[in-house]
């Protein structure tokens, strides 16, 4: 039988790996650039021929196109090359002392090593900011893993990858695209009932309430909600939870307050203590809630797993 012409050239592909060092090169100049614009570039440094550029992934994305963007957000999370505005990408020195170190190509674990080298300018790799799960990494080569367990490894990779794009475009918005958001999750996971309603509170002294949630039609029973757009290095406080259920007093005993950021053991103990009953989501929490309902992403691709009926053979 012979080989389909669309896996012959998957294995002529380059890796993601493969494309840091001329996405580097690309970039060394100095100017920003798009991601549209960075990608016939690199494709060209690479020096990939017409049948691969043509190379697509099942989705009709160009498999080229995926590798680099890949690169792309990697190169990112260590520090290599920074976003001045979205979409628009600059070396930084740690990605000319990359393009140094490494002028023929690196790997994963070569920028890793880096990282964990705290004279180095490379920084640690976050792979996500949602907990760890049973599921293992999937390394470049395994014959260890079934491939469902393989399947899932590259699940899970995505949607870390994912989670931390999500959190950076979070605090990258104002405060009142943060409390659309949440709304919005708290409405798709269904506080909000068949006929409630979700609303930001638009009023300048709403008592630290910056949304509402109607379970029913009436408006009889409600969901107050909180939302605190913090970078990830501001903590949420015991004060800040205390202030939350101050203003809930006289109004609900209960609230929801939702952060990009963390919040403190001290915050987490009184919460926990309160009479006022008081959910926190953290950031972490908060991005596995958009994933799992669809809030701010969206299906790029499909797959249907199968196997043998065993009642169709009975």
């Amino acid at each position: 039988m012979t080989e389909p012409r669309s896996n012959k050239q998957l294995s002529d592909m380059p890796t993601w790996e493969a494309f840091m060092i001329p996405t580097l090169r690309v970039l060394s100049d100095g100017v920003v650039r798009t991601r549209r614009d960075i990608r016939p570039l690199v494709a060209r440094e690479s020096g990939l021929t017409e049948a691969q550029t043509r190379e697509t992934l099942a989705s009709g994305q160009p498999t080229h196109d995926n590798r680099i963007g890949w690169g792309l957000s990697f190169l990112t999370n260590v520090g290599a090359l920074a976003r001045p505005s979205r979409g628009n990408y600059v070396i930084t020195e740690a990605g000319k002392f990359l393009l140094t170190r490494f002028p023929d190509g690196l790997v994963e674990r070569d920028v890793n090593a880096l990282g964990e080298d705290p004279s180095s300018p490379i920084r640690p790799y976050v792979a996500s900011v949602t907990k760890k799960s049973n599921v293992p990494e999937l390394p470049i080569e395994s014959s260890a893993l079934t491939p469902i367990e393989q399947v899932q490894s590259g699940v899970k990779r995505i949607h870390d990858k994912v989670a931390s794009e999500l959190l950076e475009r979070l605090q990258d918005k104002d405060p009142s695209f943060f409390e659309r958001a949440v709304v919005n999750l708290l409405v798709a996971m269904g506080y909000g009932g068949a006929n409630g309603s979700g609303s930001v509170t638009q009023l300048t002294n709403d008592g630290g309430i910056d949304g509402v949630i109607d379970q029913d039609i009436l408006g009889l029973s409600r969901v107050y909600i909180q939302a605190k757009r913090y970078a990830d290095s501001n903590r949420v406080g015991r004060p800040d939870v205390q202030g939350f259920v101050g203003a809930l007093h006289g109004r609900a005993d209960s609230g929801v307050l939702i952060t990009t950021s963390h919040f403190s053991q001290g915050a987490r103990d009184y919460a926990a203590s309160t009479p006022t009953r008081i959910i926190l989501i953290d950031g972490q929490r908060l991005t596995n809630l958009m994933i799992q309902f669809k809030v701010g992403v969206q299906a790029s691709e499909t797959y249907d797993i199968v196997e043998v009926d065993e009642d169709f053979f009975a």
